[in-house]
């Protein structure tokens, strides 16, 4: 098992905060997008925080301080639930992850602050076990339990991302899953009647986030890819339910 160096780590490279959000795990929440991913989605809404892209106008990362990073999460306490940090892929920085999260546990101003990780699932268990002491949660995507149609939509197998779901699940660590449908990809009702049943082998009460894809903002494709309507998410809530009776959101 590989293992993560513990060190002194003040910077990280950031390619953007937002103060206030309501879509990034429970309640109103801090949200840091770490720059930088192992994976090369073709659903990305993000795709300049991945190496050897584009770079595009606007988009500056920069190395921040973890001082000024809390400073900023203490301006903005009075009216957050908690941090989560996102991407790009935040376990690429792990050292940074921990150190951020360590700073907040100790301070006595912001200690009641939830601290979450949003994440592909994509780094091994020693990671998850360095985050532990300091992380109150994760959310983890899985874009298909068929690993070939996971390679094909992320250049990267799903095994790592199911071994993060399982052990995460295990450890009492993973707050939710969230499943990106794309129209005729990995929508198929067999395959999310084995995604259920996987799921439900681990909690049958697991809570689950079905979200379908939206062009809008997304980097574009040939062929373009196809947005599920309304009608087919809730079709694939209905599915997940007649396996388990999981907690399901539609967005």
């Amino acid at each position: 098992m590989n293992r993560i160096p513990v060190n002194q780590v003040t910077t990280g490279l950031v390619a953007d905060v937002i103060n206030f959000s309501t879509v990034d795990g429970p309640g109103n929440r801090f949200v840091v997008f770490m720059q930088g991913c192992n994976f090369d989605c073709v659903a990305c809404h993000n795709p300049q925080t991945i190496p050897g892209h584009a770079p595009v106008e606007g988009h500056h990362p920069v190395r921040v301080e973890i001082d000024d990073l809390v400073a900023q999460i203490r301006r903005a306490a009075p009216f957050i639930r908690g941090i989560t940090v996102s991407g790009g892929e935040a376990t690429q920085q792990p050292a940074f992850l921990h150190a951020l999260f360590t700073a907040i546990k100790a301070d006595p101003d912001l200690s009641r602050l939830t601290c979450f990780v949003d994440s592909n699932g994509a780094c091994n268990q020693a990671t998850w076990d360095y985050f532990a002491p300091v992380m109150d949660g994760a959310m983890l995507d899985l874009k298909c339990f068929d690993s070939t149609i996971h390679k094909a939509m992320t250049g990267h197998s799903n095994e790592q991302v199911l071994a993060s779901i399982a052990h995460l699940q295990k450890i009492g660590l993973l707050y939710e899953v969230r499943l990106l449908l794309l129209a005729g990809t990995n929508d198929d009702p067999a395959l999310l009647c084995k995604t259920a049943e996987w799921f439900a082998g681990l909690d049958p009460n697991m809570r689950l986030k079905i979200i379908g894809f939206r062009s809008h903002g997304a980097r574009p494709q040939t062929p373009p890819l196809i947005e599920p309507t309304s009608e087919a998410l809730h079709v694939a809530a209905d599915l997940f339910n007649t396996v388990a009776r999981f907690t399901i959101q539609v967005v």
